[in-house]
């Protein structure tokens, strides 16, 4: 019997996995590399990427995890909220200034500027809301942020709109995969808080992409990760869990006294059983949302109007951001070398629009645009480029989503949850809620230990000198 099982090759589970490391355990990820929605590949000085792209400061999890692995992180340098609209880039200058240099009618801009103070009122409450407080339970934190303006849409927060007018907050309100009259009013003020940086944001870059650091977890647990690993069902014994999965075509089980079951909570519904019917209930509930993004190396030998950018949202495009990916190589940089690494994101309805499209017709599409958002060379600079489909792409807070986190959260049984659907803060949320669970985890591990030495005791079998250090295993 394993100590523990953890079910699921993503963030999570990974940052779970490191944490249970030193225990006897295995990792099972269905899919034939982990990661799950971080994925990048390395490209010489550069990197492709089509997922999960910034992360956490210091003081987070994500920071604890980073410094423990060995991983380097930097902020990520340039603009991070730039914007290409209605044939105007634009880099430099405060984001606030944005309505009064994008062309647009007077009617537009004046519905933009009041919907804009409306939103920016807020975004100060959000800031109060999310900040951490001195020896504050996350989990106390994670909850007032759902019920912040959590009892309406983000639509319905802001009203109707001029087309140039909500095109300009489309980009930021669906950072999550969901359109404005779908996700909570809170949630969307809380990106706009994210990337105007009041609060906290997420603003650093892992160095050489962000599978930089599954992968790095990977290597570090060895063949305790079994991939294509796809797990099927999960019951609980009266003191153990079984986990049944097929591999290789082969149906197998593997029993542990606990499991960290990390993955989305569509396939946590499914799988596990016996979980008590309001927490399997309350994860039928949580929706995501789908998106689809693209990678494109470029060979350009001069420098280029994006250099200076990070992120530039694109409203009215096929996109609703094109993000930088050479942005932590060029800030290293006292000459610009050649070539980069851009990266396309369409979530929501944008992404429904290309799901049914070939890959081909797809990056047609997004060429045509990045031509004009870009320049009209852009296309031509292309060395590679790839597609990615996340038609489970992200969850998101939707009106009355505040009202489900209580139950999800409750320990009350062998099975320990974790996931970015457990909370707001996308990759932090993954990486915190899998150091919990593993905590959780080990805690269990702990005191069944002591209650089996008692028991022995009791019954007056002879026992070996207690050794107190975790069970190490390569399976």
């Amino acid at each position: 019997m394993k100590d523990v099982v953890v079910v699921g090759g993503g963030l999570a589970g990974l940052a779970a996995g490191w944490r249970l490391r030193h225990w006897d355990m295995v990792l099972l990820e269905s899919g034939s590399r982990v990661g799950g929605r971080i994925r990048s590949e390395r490209r010489g000085r550069y990197w492709l990427n089509w997922g999960g792209h910034v992360f956490a400061g210091a003081g987070s999890s994500t920071d604890a995890l980073l410094n423990e692995t060995g991983i380097t992180a930097a902020q990520v340098p340039g603009a991070l909220a730039g914007v290409a609209m209605n044939g105007k880039l634009l880099i430099k200058g405060p984001v606030q200034a944005y309505p009064f240099r994008i062309p647009m009618s007077l009617s537009s801009r004046v519905a933009l500027l009041k919907a804009g103070i409306k939103v920016s009122g807020k975004v100060l409450r959000y800031a109060s809301i999310v900040r951490q407080r001195r020896g504050e339970d996350p989990a106390v934190r994670q909850q007032r942020i759902y019920d912040f303006e959590n009892d309406r849409t983000f639509q319905d927060f802001v009203g109707d709109l001029p087309e140039d007018a909500g095109a300009l907050f489309y980009p930021t309100v669906t950072r999550s995969a969901a359109d404005p009259d779908e996700i909570a009013a809170g949630a969307g003020i809380g990106y706009f808080s994210l990337v105007w940086n009041i609060g906290q944001g997420l603003n650093r870059g892992i160095v050489g992409g962000p599978s930089t650091l599954t992968q790095g977890i990977a290597a570090a647990l060895g063949d305790r990760v079994q991939l294509d690993a796809e797990v099927v069902e999960i019951v609980h014994t009266k003191r153990s869990v079984v986990v049944r999965y097929r591999q290789d075509g082969v149906d197998k089980e593997v029993e542990g006294r606990c499991v960290v079951l990390a993955t989305p909570a569509t396939v946590s519904h499914r799988v596990a059983v016996d979980l008590p019917q309001d927490i399997r209930d309350a994860l039928g509930k949580v929706v995501y949302g789908p998106y689809v993004s693209a990678a494109f190396l470029t060979g350009e030998s001069t420098p280029q109007p994006w250099d200076g950018a990070y992120g530039i949202a694109t409203p009215k495009r096929s996109f609703n951001v094109v993000l930088n990916q050479a942005s932590l190589v060029r800030g290293g940089e006292s000459t610009r070398q050649p070539g980069g690494s851009i990266m396309t994101f369409s979530p929501a309805s944008l992404a429904r629009t290309l799901l049914p499209k070939t890959d081909e017709e797809i990056l047609r599409i997004y060429t045509d645009d990045l031509n004009e958002v870009l320049g009209s060379g852009f296309g031509d600079s292309v060395v590679e480029a790839q597609v990615q489909r996340w038609e489970t792409g992200a969850p998101y807070c939707f009106p009355g989503r505040g009202a489900l986190q209580p139950t999800l959260t409750r320990r009350d049984s062998r099975i320990f949850l974790a996931g970015d659907y457990l909370g707001t803060l996308y990759t932090e949320t993954a990486i915190q809620t899998g150091f919990s669970a593993a905590q959780e985890a080990a805690s269990l591990l702990s005191t069944d230990r002591q209650q089996n030495r008692h028991q022995n005791t009791v019954r007056g079998v002879p026992l070996a000198p207690a050794d107190t250090s975790p069970r190490r295993s390569h399976q």
